[in-house]
């Protein structure tokens, strides 16, 4: 019991230790003012990205979906037969955040784009991004910036 309460305690005082190691199915996303994480549905084939998360009428709360582009390129995405408004963060192959947009309109055609480099993108449910203070400089820890020169490693 008194470990129990000692491994509480630790978790309370420095959230950071709480944090396991990598895995496929979540991403950790921290920058000075909040540290977050969101569990994840991968988007690595150009199929499972060109669905994304089309047709689906809700998301949960901490959960999105983590689009993978290797090699790093110009991406655009929008929002047909998206039911869902959506923040969409744009990562370089570090796993920094270069591009955010906040409040993508479901259904809206206009394309969204990332910029010239993104290796990654992850879709989280509209609002949460400016909760979590998620802007250009935050950084994502997760495996698939492993690779590279992540900012922060698994």
């Amino acid at each position: 019991m008194k470990q129990l309460a000692l491994l509480f305690l630790a978790y309370v005082i420095w959230p950071g230790i709480g944090l396991a190691a990598c895995s496929d199915d979540r991403v950790d996303i921290r920058n000075d003012r909040a540290q977050i994480r969101f569990d994840i549905e991968l988007a690595i084939t150009p199929q499972e990205r060109a669905l994304g998360l089309m047709f689906r009428e809700t998301l949960p709360g901490r959960s999105g979906m983590l689009f993978v582009f290797d090699p790093p390129q110009p991406v655009a995405f929008w929002m047909k037969n998206t039911l869902i408004p959506l923040d969409i963060i744009f990562l370089d192959r570090a796993g920094t955040v270069t591009h955010v947009h906040q409040g993508a309109i479901p259904g809206d055609l206009t394309p969204i784009e990332g910029g010239d480099s993104v290796y990654a993108v992850l879709e989280i449910n509209a609002g949460l991004a400016a909760r979590y203070f998620i802007a250009p400089g935050t950084v994502m820890r997760h495996e698939v910036f492993s690779g590279g020169p992540a900012v922060w490693p698994c």
